[in-house]
């Protein structure tokens, strides 16, 4: 068997291999433990020595650390005391190296939903480190056509996908399956596409070693392979959304690079997604978008946005065209050519976005929501602060609170009853000794773990909150408090209470 060829598993032999893996402890708490924190993460920036110093003991999880991890030989007679050898030579995630043998496969253990222990398979040198693995090679695969394991963004999508079940699931350039190994515990039928058919290959093997059920596979970009078919519940990508120049010499990185200008990749994706989109159907996706001079990203991106979907686009970070042209050169191993090579690409990056007028790169997540009002509910924010993953119950509220704000008047507001969300705290904050705090602020310790800057009237209006009393009976009663008319309270507080709910301090106490 060649190095690049993937293995080609029975049903039966893949479920012994799982069996032996999951025996031997060779999973993500496992792994930890047998590590160590600083060794393990280590792995993830592609350093191995404090790895390779923590298995020299032979033991079954040592072996499999080395083979499948580390990309190490081991000894037969070792290897057949950790795993079905045999099995494994048969269906080729093994091959005999003198009286050794190798892993043909990156295999690196994963720690899945509700407790369950999955396996993510990827090309050799690209589960330890993601993209930087690269670096180590794999003779006879095209650089270009690589398949990366488990990293940061695989990760962040999803922890922030809607876990709910579905009927139908589209993992969108599914890579080495993670995403479509996620929906399929909770869709019916997943489809996974993906422009590079190894890809497919690897997402094949990461579910049948990870004992879930098969998906529906596909070769194809974007919305082209399920074109003119049934809508989906919920659509997930982590595109190639890099913004790289199409004029740069070197391999186009079909994991990264999307092959479009700018950011058209991801505008694309998210333009398109409401006609592959059931009614009430979610598209979550990573992306890279521009700041270009002149222009608020907010706007731009929420111009995206397809008619009859609501939007909630997060900013998480942005980086500087000369950081951002670092990041991905490094990434893709420029940085170990020869140095006038390197500078000739790195102007490349840098030309490219001085022609678009790019200032920046962001980074974040979209989600969209296909509704069909008339009045969708579009927010692109700024957020780089902590969270708390997972995010995907709070993605769902989050649309279910624009829903009630929608379809809620102001008098219909005032009559209904809120109570405050869990684990929030007040600060106030001001001089000391001072009879009046200068500034009070409402803080989440959950999800978002947002904090709010708030007027006095609304930090007691939150603070009573406990879902007995209409809100308009809680100002009234504040109006008395602070000797103000009533009235004039009722008709300018609407607004701090859906700021509130919008945010998530405040939750809707829903009428039976």
């Amino acid at each position: 068997m060649s190095t690049h060829s993937l293995p080609t598993p029975d049903a039966d032999r893949t479920a012994r291999l799982r069996e032996a893996l999951r025996s031997a402890d060779f999973t993500a708490d496992g792994l930890l433990a047998l590590l160590g924190g600083p060794a393990y993460a280590a792995l993830a920036r592609s350093e191995t020595v404090p790895a390779l110093r923590a298995t020299r003991g032979g033991s079954p999880l040592e072996t499999l650390t080395r083979l499948f991890l580390l990309q190490q030989p081991v000894p037969q007679a070792q290897a057949r005391a950790a795993l079905p050898a045999g099995d494994c030579l048969a269906d080729g995630w093994l091959v005999r190296h003198g009286d050794e043998v190798r892993a043909t496969v990156d295999v690196r253990p994963y720690a899945g939903s509700e407790g369950r222990d999955w396996w993510i398979v990827s090309d050799l040198g690209c589960a330890v480190g993601g993209a930087g693995g690269i670096a180590s090679g794999v003779t006879g695969v095209p650089r270009s056509q690589l398949v990366l394991g488990v990293g940061g963004a695989s990760t962040t999508l999803a922890g922030i996908t809607v876990r709910e079940p579905v009927a139908r699931a589209l993992d969108l350039g599914t890579g080495s399956g993670i995403q479509a190994l996620h929906a399929a515990h909770h869709a019916d039928l997943v489809t996974a596409t993906d422009l590079n058919p190894r890809a497919l290959g690897f997402a094949r093997l990461t579910l049948a070693l990870s004992g879930a059920p098969e998906a529906d596979l596909r070769q194809g970009s974007l919305f082209e392979p399920v074109a003119g078919e049934e809508g989906y519940d919920l659509i997930v990508s982590n595109p190639p959304f890099v913004i790289s120049p199409r004029s740069a010499d070197g391999p186009r990185l079909t994991y990264r690079d999307g092959g479009m200008a700018g950011d058209d990749l991801c505008r694309t994706l998210v333009q398109q997604a409401a006609g592959h989109l059931n009614d009430g159907g979610h598209l979550q996706l990573l992306a890279n978008w521009q700041h270009t001079k002149g222009e608020d990203w907010r706007g731009r991106l929420s111009s995206w946005v397809p008619a009859g979907c609501d939007a909630w686009i997060v900013q998480r970070e942005v980086q500087d065209v000369a950081q951002y042209a670092e990041l991905w050169l490094r990434d893709a191993g420029d940085h170990r050519t020869d140095p006038a090579e390197y500078a000739e690409r790195y102007d490349a990056w840098l030309a490219e976005f001085g022609a678009q007028g790019t200032e920046g790169i962001g980074f974040g997540w979209i989600t969209l929501r296909k509704t069909g009002s008339e009045r969708p509910s579009v927010v692109a924010e700024e957020w780089p602060h902590p969270v708390e993953q997972p995010l995907g119950a709070a993605v769902r509220d989050h649309f279910d609170r624009q829903d009630f704000l929608r379809a809620t008047d102001d008098a219909a507001l005032l009559a209904g009853r809120f109570r405050l969300a869990g684990e929030v705290v007040q600060e106030q904050v001001g001089q000391p000794g001072a009879e009046d705090p200068e500034h009070v602020v409402l803080r989440q310790n959950r999800g978002m773990r947002r904090a709010t800057e708030v007027d006095t009237v609304s930090a007691g209006f939150a603070g009573v909150c406990d879902g007995t009393l209409p809100a308009g009976r809680i100002l009234d009663a504040i109006a008395q408090l602070v000797g103000e008319d009533p009235v004039l309270l009722r008709d300018r507080t609407p607004g701090s209470i859906r700021r509130l709910v919008e945010q998530g301090f405040l939750e809707p106490v829903r009428e039976d």
